[in-house]
């Protein structure tokens, strides 16, 4: 009887003939699957999907960018309990519908999710195949004696291919067939020789990123500062990306699952409310990243400014604000006027960033708590004031809520738990957004943004 192909089985194929063969620890082999991921789709995956493709991996869909999703269709083999596969109805998944900044859009989530067999192992797997870009990439090895393995070599490439349509005729014909008609939808491969040769190189820059910049000091005295808030820095991009990759697994997941399940509305809800938190969370994790990654920067350069419809960005924002902080009881109420002029920043990370302001400045509020967003021209320049009513009466009991900083990047309150930007860290990132803060304590917080000369 011919023996059965399995994912773990590919993967020692592959590594049979690798001429690299550095062995790490399950945690470094975990950062340089996720630095890999990153340097694949943000660098070379871009600009090759326009003509299609498809993606075999497991046990998780780690194309986390939209865009891809959209134009490559997918086959993953998963865990059970990742959304069923026992639904045989469940072909491609259909249109969904989701939110980016606020506003809809359509995205289709085209993979057919298969039974990841036990001898198959769980150790990550992904192979890309688009007419101009075409890669393998996986994980293999045993408990910390990991490699991390990627080929584009013709040679390779078929290889894998040919295992890959075995292993989808065992689980599923039907699959197997539709993976035939797209591999012969892109005709001849156009090999791209070079990609080797220009991968390892971007994954060894974007894993330093990750590690802190330890310099050798001939004296104490020597070691400014500066190196000191690097360093911390550096560890903060690092602990930044580690955490916002699994809650953006999570939110995967939980998407599929609202999708694919029929389930009791209370769940349902428990199950928004945990995506709601994570988003929270990635959103904040990502603005602490933007922070250290501008303390880290040597020039500190602004960032690309254009004209942008501030009231409009807060109008659209605030919907989901007021759901957040309606959770802890805070209400948040909005006074800008039409027509106001735009302003001088960068839409995408203000928007960020505005967020960020709302939960530093609310974090330790007691229930009851007003907090308005008033929005005013003040001669060449727009004002954003926050002003918050709280229930205190106690002045002590306010100052609480002010931590103290450790760090260049971060402010610790040890009476609330919060773990949020400094104000030196806040002050530095709205000027690289255009924005000027002031802020005192009777009368909240105040930011100047420059009008657009476009107006």
């Amino acid at each position: 009887m011919k023996s059965l192909i399995t994912l773990n089985l590919i993967q020692k194929i592959l590594l049979d003939d690798y001429v690299s063969l550095n062995f790490v620890d399950d945690e470094t082999s975990r950062r340089m699957w996720w630095g890999a991921l990153e340097v694949i789709q943000k660098e070379f995956l871009l600009n090759h999907v326009e003509n299609g493709g498809l993606w075999v991996a497991a046990p998780l869909p780690v194309l986390n960018e939209k865009k891809y999703l959209n134009k490559l269709n997918g086959w993953l083999w998963a865990p059970e309990g990742f959304p069923s596969f026992k639904n045989e109805k469940a072909k491609f998944l259909p249109y969904h519908e989701s939110r980016l900044n606020g506003e809809k859009f359509k995205y289709k989530s085209n993979y057919k999710i298969l039974s990841l067999n036990q001898n198959d192992g769980f150790d990550p797997f992904l192979m890309i195949l688009t007419p101009t870009f075409q890669c393998v990439l996986t994980i293999y090895g045993e408990k910390n004696k990991k490699i991390l393995i990627m080929r584009n070599d013709e040679t390779s490439l078929k290889k894998v291919i040919e295992l890959v349509d075995i292993k989808l005729k065992q689980d599923n014909l039907e699959e197997s067939k539709k993976f035939q008609n797209q591999l012969k939808s892109f005709g001849e491969f156009t090999i791209n020789d070079q990609f080797t040769s220009t991968f390892w190189p971007s994954l060894s820059v974007k894993l330093a990123k990750l590690i802190p910049n330890i310099t050798f000091q001939t004296s104490l005295k020597e070691q400014s500062s500066k190196t000191i808030q690097t360093l911390e820095a550096k560890l903060l991009e690092a602990i930044s990306h580690e955490v916002r990759t699994p809650l953006a697994t999570i939110k995967t997941l939980i998407s599929s699952t609202l999708r694919k399940y029929t389930m009791d509305q209370t769940i349902r809800n428990r199950l928004i409310e945990i995506d709601n938190e994570c988003t929270e969370q990635i959103d904040r994790f990502g603005l602490i990243f933007n922070a250290a990654e501008l303390v880290n920067s040597e020039s500190n350069p602004s960032q690309q400014l254009t004209g942008i419809d501030l009231g409009g960005i807060l109008n659209k924002l605030s919907p989901n604000w007021i759901n957040q902080l309606r959770r802890r009881g805070i209400i948040l109420k909005l006074d800008i006027p039409d027509e106001l002029p735009d302003v001088l920043s960068n839409s995408e990370k203000l928007e960020l960033m505005l967020g960020g302001l709302i939960d530093k400045n609310t974090r330790g509020l007691k229930e009851g708590s007003i907090l308005t967003l008033e929005l005013r021209p003040a001669g060449q320049k727009l004002k954003l004031q926050l002003i918050i009513q709280t229930t205190y009466t106690d002045r002590k009991e306010s100052d609480k809520l002010d931590g103290s900083d450790i760090g260049p990047v971060l402010n610790w309150n040890p009476q609330t738990g919060s773990l949020q930007l400094s104000q030196s860290a806040t002050q530095k990132l709205l000027a690289s957004l255009g924005g000027r803060l002031t802020h005192r304590k009777d009368s909240g917080l105040t930011v100047f943004f420059p009008i657009s000369d476009l107006n």
